[in-house]
């Protein structure tokens, strides 16, 4: 049982580390992207597009990371049998 436990804080570390790094890297982004526009505003329409996409990849790493601890969670939960629920894992531990 301790195992699982150490599964779920894993799990939260994991969702909680890569949506931390998700937004710190589109932070960075912006303003990176704000300081090239303010030095040469004629190059605000690449920039801006270059930007976008490279946010929009900072932020599906975020959401798979936060998919795969969902699934991690879920998988975690498959093990752990219900109150009144005699499931054949819970029958073969008794055992």
């Amino acid at each position: 049982m301790i195992g699982v436990g150490l599964g779920y804080i894993g799990a939260g570390l994991c969702a909680g580390l890569c949506v931390l790094g998700a937004g710190l890297g589109i932070g960075k982004l912006a303003a990176a992207a704000l300081e090239g526009v303010a030095r040469q505003p004629e190059a605000a329409g690449p920039i801006q597009t270059l930007m976008i996409i490279t946010a929009a990849m900072c932020e599906g790493m975020g959401l798979l990371a936060l998919v795969i601890a969902f699934l991690a969670v879920s998988t975690l939960n498959k093990g752990i049998p219900t109150a009144g629920s005699s499931s054949p894992a819970s029958v073969q531990a008794s055992h």
